[in-house]
């Protein structure tokens, strides 16, 4: 049987928790620099800044110091005030957390048109979520001669608790994302519906068993090393994958605009080239709503949903003017012959 607490374990313990950490840094270092395009995107104007972006820079940047202060932490050769840099590693990583679960709760609320009953529930939850977040000192350290700064202690309920709570959390959105996507729609699911639904399913696995797995830890109490030490990858996957999310929607491309009919699960496609998610009218989520007459219809009128609009090439669409909200344009397709549409055109949140 180990002895957790012995202070032979306890160096062993300290000598893995430094190999893990590097080990985590270089991949956080890794994925930060390879996605450097996406940042460099919105500093050359070539994509267009949203409030939500903010949420993705300081989920970003947050875990990035984070790391940072973790590795002074333990390369240090020259004693430093260890608590308060490890109170300001703490903060900061699990500020990581609670931002990447608000970049997942961002385009749920867009998906369900920000209404007021499901955008007012979140934001208490986020309130809720922070109030554990910011509870202060939760990990006490210190200087040892010879070895550097040392975790020597936890606080073990308020962790636990923020981790469980961060778990429910996730699960919530995750569900009010599948009933919106999967149960709520009618009549077919886009390319783009599909891509939100496994980003979100990929997102809340690797986030929830990241976050079991520190919650497990946490509540063994084995010794203030172990109670600690993964912490820091559940940070980092809930991060990565909810960066790579935000990115994979704002980069996404179909071949064309995809339009369902909401009574006959009938689908034609008004145009082929390949478009952004800056283009489109639904972006982290956010849905672009639309009605068309077809000419062969006109005395009916068939209500559809709009997933995206483009600009197509001359043989299939034309007169197409992109400025202004609320515009009619009119499409000319071999297959579908004239079509008006009356679209509402909503600002992308990123």
């Amino acid at each position: 049987m180990v002895d957790w607490k012995s202070q032979a374990e306890l160096i062993v313990d300290s000598t893995v928790f430094l190999k893990f950490m590097h080990a985590l840094s270089g991949l956080y270092f890794w994925e930060y620099v390879t996605s450097l395009d996406f940042e460099w995107g919105f500093f050359t104007g070539k994509k267009r800044f949203h409030y939500p972006a903010i949420f993705y820079f300081l989920n970003r940047y947050c875990l990035l110091f984070t790391m940072i202060g973790i590795l002074i932490a333990l390369d240090t050769t020259t004693e430093i005030d260890c608590q308060a840099l490890y109170t300001f590693n703490q903060i900061m990583g699990q500020a990581a957390s609670g931002l990447a679960s608000i970049n997942l709760s961002i385009r749920t609320m867009a998906l369900w048109s920000h209404h007021r009953w499901i955008v007012i529930p979140i934001v208490v939850i986020i309130l809720g979520h922070w109030s554990l977040i910011l509870q202060g000192v939760l990990v006490k350290a210190s200087w040892v001669d010879g070895q550097g700064c040392l975790v020597t202690g936890s606080n073990n309920t308020i962790l636990a608790a923020t981790f469980i709570y961060s778990m429910c959390f996730d699960l919530i959105i995750l569900l009010l994302s599948m009933y919106k996507l999967v149960i709520g729609v009618k009549g077919g699911r886009s390319q783009l519906m599909t891509l939100l639904f496994k980003d979100g399913l990929v997102y809340f696995i690797i986030a929830f068993l990241s976050n079991l797995l520190a919650t497990v830890f946490i509540m063994l109490n084995l010794n203030a090393i172990m109670s600690v030490i993964f912490n820091v990858p559940a940070a980092i996957f809930s991060t990565i994958v909810a960066c790579r999310a935000v990115r994979r929607l704002t980069n996404f491309s179909t071949r064309g605009p995809e339009v369902f009919s909401s009574g006959t699960g009938h689908s034609f496609r008004v145009a082929h080239p390949a478009t952004t998610a800056n283009t489109i009218g639904l972006n982290a989520g956010m849905p672009t709503r639309g009605t068309i007459k077809h000419k062969s219809e006109l005395s009916n009128g068939v209500h559809v949903q709009m997933q995206t609009f483009t600009v197509a090439d001359e043989d299939h669409l034309s007169d197409y003017n992109s400025e202004g909200d609320g515009q009619k344009t009119k499409v000319v397709d071999p297959e579908m012959g004239d079509a008006e549409i009356s679209a509402e055109f909503k600002r992308p949140p990123y």
